[in-house]
C-alpha cells in the first residue's frame, strides 16, 4: 500500500444520504451536506474527486459541489468512504489494485446499516477500472495507516474486535495484512480515543490517533489536559510507539500533535483530532475546530509535509456525526512505471 503522500490519481468520497448523518431536521441535513461539500471542493482544487451519491441526493450534491468534483450514482447506507471503500495498493510493476475488505458496520453496531455499503469497495474498484484483491478480514480504511515501506499502524480493538474478526490472532491479522497491503512490520496500539470507543464510535480507529509522515516520524494525538480521559490514553499510546520500530528496524520518532483545547461538547468528552487530516497532491486538508490550538496544529502539519499548502476545513459537523476529514476521503494512487517517481519527486515537494 503506497503512503498517502504519494502521487494520487484521484480521491473518492461518498455523499451523506440519510439516517443519523443527515440528522432529524433540515438544518442538520444542510450542515452535513455543507461539511462534505467543503472537503470535496477543497480536495478538488488539487486533484480529481469522484463523489458516490445516492440517487435521491444527486440534486443536492450537484448544487453544492464544484465543477472539479464528478458524481456517480450508487446506493449508499452511510458516507464514510475511508471505511466502506476499497484500500488501493500497487503491484511491483506499478499497476494499481483495490483491496476489498469485509465491511460489517464497524463491528455490527446496532445503529449501523451496511446492506449497500458492504458492496461499495467492489463497486469503486470497478469504476476505477482496477483489479480487486478480496480479503476475508473485516476491516476499514480508517483502521490502518502505512508508511508505504511496509510499516502498518493498527489497534487491537479494531482488527481483533470479536464482533469483526472472532478468533483471529495477531499472527492471523498480520499474515492477511502482509498478503493484502504488503505489511512487513505491524505496530499494534492497544486502543483508540475515549469517545471513539463508546457506543457510537468505531471502537478505536487509528486514523484519529496516530499517523506516519514522509520522514518516518509518527504524529500522535496529544491530549495535554489531565481532566480529559484521553490524557492517560495518549500517554499509553506514546509509550507503545516509543518502544516500537518500523519495517526497517528503526525506532519510531513520536511527534506530538496537540489536541484541541475544547474538552467537551453536548454529548460528552470530544475526540476532535488534528491527526484526522488528509494528505493529497500538493496539499493537506486539515481539520479545524475554531479552537485556540488550530494554529499550532496547522504549523505542525506544515512542517511534517513540507512543500504542501495546509487547507483548513471546519470539521465540527463531521465529528458531530462520528468522524473527520480523513474518514470521508479515500485516495487512489497513481499508476507508476517500475521505479517511477514517488512523493519525493513530485513537483510540489521541491
Amino acid at each position: 500500500m503506497p503512503a498517502e503522500w504519494e502521487l494520487h490519481e484521484r480521491t473518492w468520497m461518498a455523499w451523506p444520504s440519510g439516517g443519523y448523518t443527515l440528522g432529524e431536521t433540515p438544518s442538520d441535513a444542510d450542515a452535513a451536506r455543507g461539511a462534505w461539500a467543503a472537503v470535496a471542493n477543497a480536495v478538488g482544487e488539487h486533484e480529481p474527486v469522484t463523489m458516490v451519491v445516492a440517487a435521491h441526493e444527486l440534486g443536492q450534491a450537484e448544487r453544492l459541489l464544484s465543477s472539479s468534483v464528478d458524481t456517480v450514482v450508487l446506493p449508499l447506507d452511510d458516507a464514510w468512504m475511508r471505511d466502506i471503500g476499497p484500500t488501493f495498493v500497487r503491484a511491483p510493476d506499478g499497476a494499481v489494485a483495490a483491496v476489498t475488505w469485509v465491511f460489517n458496520g464497524w463491528g455490527q453496531q446496532d445503529w449501523a446499516s451496511w446492506e449497500h455499503d458492504a458492496r461499495i469497495g467492489s463497486e469503486v474498484a470497478r469504476l476505477a477500472g482496477v483489479e480487486t484483491v478480496p480479503s476475508t478480514l473485516v476491516n476499514e480504511g480508517g483502521g490502518l495507516h502505512v508508511d508505504g515501506r511496509g510499516t502498518v499502524l493498527v489497534t487491537e480493538t479494531v482488527q481483533r474486535d470479536p464482533a469483526r474478526n472472532p478468533g483471529w490472532s495477531r499472527a492471523d491479522v498480520e499474515a492477511e495484512l502482509a498478503r493484502t497491503v504488503g505489511a512487513r512490520r505491524v505496530v499494534w496500539l492497544p486502543r483508540g480515543l475515549t469517545r471513539d470507543s463508546e457506543r457510537y464510535g468505531t471502537r478505536g480507529h487509528v486514523d484519529i490517533v496516530a499517523t506516519v509522515t514522509p520522514r518516518g516520524a509518527v504524529l500522535l494525538h496529544d491530549q495535554r489536559d489531565p481532566a480529559h480521559p484521553d490524557h492517560a490514553v495518549c500517554a499509553t499510546l506514546r509509550r507503545t510507539l516509543e518502544a516500537a520500530a518500523d519495517a526497517e528496524g528503526r525506532p519510531l520518532e513520536v511527534v506530538p500533535l496537540p489536541a484541541p483545547r475544547t474538552l467537551r461538547d453536548a454529548d460528552g468528552w470530544v475526540d476532535w483530532s488534528y491527526v484526522n487530516h488528509y494528505v493529497l497532491n500538493g496539499a493537506v486538508v486539515a481539520c479545524a475546530f475554531d479552537d485556540p490550538a488550530d494554529d499550532e496544529a496547522a504549523a505542525v502539519l506544515a512542517e511534517a509535509y513540507p512543500g504542501r499548502v495546509v487547507v483548513r476545513v471546519d470539521a465540527r459537523p463531521l465529528f458531530d456525526r462520528g468522524g473527520g476529514v480523513h474518514c470521508i476521503t479515500q485516495q487512489q494512487p497513481a499508476r507508476l512505471s517500475t521505479g517511477g517517481p514517488r512523493e519525493e519527486e513530485a513537483p510540489w515537494s521541491s
